[in-house]
C-alpha cells in the first residue's frame, strides 16, 4: 500500500506511515493494514518488538482522513463512522495492550488519529519538532483514540485544559503531561531506529534533557481554573479570574463545539483512577457514534476543512448546553457498546 509501509527489517516489525502530503492522515485502511501487521507479529518469534515512524519532516500523523466520514454522513449514512471508529479504536486498544515493545518516533504534528498510534505505545520518542495535540472539540467530537485516558491521568486540570483549548504539546511538555516518555534530537533517530531493528531491543533508547516543560510552570494555575466538571462552572471561572492565562483560554475555548466540550468533562470526571484503554475507549465511542448525527461533528468538519470558514454554527452555546443533552451522547449503546467484556 502506497500510504502505509509495512515489512519486517531484522529483528523489527516495521511501520512507516506514508502520506506525507496530506501529513500522514490515517485512512481507514490504514488502520485495518496496521492491526492486521500487529496481529501477524504478536506471536512471530522472528519479531522483538514494533517501529513505528513516518516520512516528511510536517508530520508524524496529523489525525484521521475524515474526508469520507464527513462525504458519508452528509448522505445520512451513519454507520460508516461509526464502523470507522469502532474499528480504530480496536487498534488503540491493541496498541495499548500490546505484548511487545512498541516504539513511536513522532517528529511534527501528532494529532487526534496521531495520538492513537503511537501515544499508547511502550516507548514513547519526541523530538525538537514534535506538536501533540488533541483537537477534537473544535470539530464537534471529544478527545477520542483513547485520549481520553491520557487526559485524565494528567495533572490535576491539566487534562480538560489540554482537552478543551487544544494546547500543542512540544516535547517537554508531552513528557510533563503523560503523552511520551523520552526527548531524543532527531538527528540521531535514523541510527537509533537501525539498532533497534538490528538487536531486537530497546536498551539504546537513552533520553536527552528536553528543558523545562512551560506547561509545568502554569500547573497551579491550570488545576485551579480547570479542574471543574461543569462547563459553564469553568467559563465562569475563567471569565472571573481575568488574568491574561484565562482571557487566552477563553479565546481558544470560544471557538470549539460546547457540546463537545462539556461532554469531554463528563467523561473526564467518570473515568475512575484505575480506568483502563478500554473504559476511555467505550467512553468516548458513546459520544462519537452518535456525533455525526446528532452532534456537531459535520458542521465542525464543514467550517474547518470543506468551506474554511472557520465559523461554525453550533447547536448550543456555552450557555445552553445542559446535562440531560450530554447525558444523551454519552449513555451507553445497548449491543453497539464496545469492549463490554473488557
Amino acid at each position: 500500500m502506497a500510504d502505509i509501509d509495512i515489512r519486517i527489517t531484522g529483528r523489527a516489525g516495521r511501520i512507516t506511515l506514508n502520506r506525507p502530503q496530506a501529513l500522514n492522515a490515517l485512512t481507514y485502511d490504514m488502520c485495518i493494514a496496521i492491526s492486521n501487521a500487529l496481529i501477524a507479529w504478536r506471536d512471530d518469534p522472528a519479531v522483538d518488538l514494533v517501529v513505528i515512524d513516518a516520512t516528511g519532516d510536517r508530520a508524524f500523523c496529523a489525525g484521521g482522513d475524515i474526508a469520507d466520514l464527513y462525504a458519508s454522513g452528509k448522505r445520512g449514512d451513519f454507520s460508516y463512522g461509526q464502523k470507522f471508529w469502532a474499528d480504530e479504536y480496536r487498534l488503540n486498544a491493541m496498541i495499548a495492550t500490546y505484548p511487545k515493545p512498541y516504539v513511536a518516533f513522532m517528529q511534527g504534528f501528532t494529532m487526534g488519529g496521531g495520538v492513537g498510534v503511537s501515544c499508547h505505545g511502550s516507548h514513547r520518542i519526541v523530538g525538537e519538532t514534535s506538536q501533540i495535540a488533541m483537537p477534537e472539540c473544535g470539530i464537534g467530537l471529544v478527545p477520542d483514540v483513547g485520549g481520553t485516558l491520557l487526559l485524565s491521568r494528567a495533572p490535576a486540570g491539566m487534562g480538560a485544559y489540554l482537552g478543551l483549548t487544544a494546547t500543542r504539546m512540544g516535547a517537554s511538555d508531552a513528557i510533563f503531561a503523560g503523552f511520551a516518555d523520552l526527548y531524543i534530537p532527531q538527528s540521531l533517530w535514523p541510527d537509533l531506529i537501525a539498532t533497534l531493528e538490528t538487536t531486537g531491543s530497546t536498551d539504546a533508547l537513552c533520553p536527552h534533557d528536553a528543558g523545562p516543560a512551560p506547561l509545568a510552570a502554569h500547573s497551579g494555575i491550570i488545576a485551579d481554573l480547570f479542574d471543574q466538571n461543569s462547563l459553564a462552572q469553568l467559563v465562569h471561572k475563567l471569565n472571573q479570574d481575568g488574568s491574561d492565562f484565562a482571557r487566552t483560554a477563553v479565546k481558544s475555548i470560544s471557538r470549539n463545539s460546547p457540546l463537545a466540550m462539556a461532554a469531554t468533562l463528563h467523561i473526564l470526571a467518570n473515568l475512575p483512577k484505575s480506568a483502563t484503554i478500554y473504559d476511555a475507549l467505550r467512553a468516548e465511542y458513546r459520544f462519537t457514534a452518535r456525533a455525526i448525527e446528532h452532534g456537531d461533528f459535520l458542521e465542525g468538519i464543514r467550517a474547518a476543512v470543506i468551506d474554511k470558514d472557520r465559523s461554525p454554527k453550533w447547536h448550543h452555546t456555552l450557555d445552553t448546553v445542559t446535562p440531560e443533552t450530554v447525558t444523551l451522547m454519552t449513555s451507553p449503546l445497548g449491543n453497539m457498546d464496545l469492549f463490554t467484556g473488557e
